[in-house]
């Protein structure tokens, strides 16, 4: 994992803004989730008990490892995460592979 992606779920965990490079956490208190930027492109909610994730307009490898990151920390990490296969994009919710949709909800 990359630096900047311990400390983005860093962030997430402490439930703070935080920002370095071209990645931001932007911490919402009155409904007590984090909100993910890339690029200013929003790829994730993290909420207590559920994780939304988006592509941000950008199916990219940067977009993908920060997702997967984030997969690791908020989710089940062996079943769960990102990936791409002959250029198109999925999703694995507990080791059921489904096509990649903005707005997925892992709970």
């Amino acid at each position: 994992m990359r630096k900047i992606e311990t400390q983005m779920i860093a962030a997430v965990n402490q439930s703070i803004d935080w920002k370095s490079a071209n990645t931001r956490v932007e911490y919402i208190a009155e409904n007590d989730t984090s909100k993910v930027y890339l690029h200013d492109n929003h790829i994730a909610t993290i909420g207590d008990n559920f994780m939304e994730i988006f592509d941000g307009g950008w199916q990219t490898t940067t977009t993908k490892s920060r997702l997967n990151s984030l997969i690791n920390a908020f989710c089940n990490a062996p079943t769960d995460g990102v990936f791409q296969k002959q250029h198109q994009w999925y999703i694995r919710d507990n080791n059921v592979t489904r096509d990649f949709v903005n707005g997925y909800i892992f709970a």
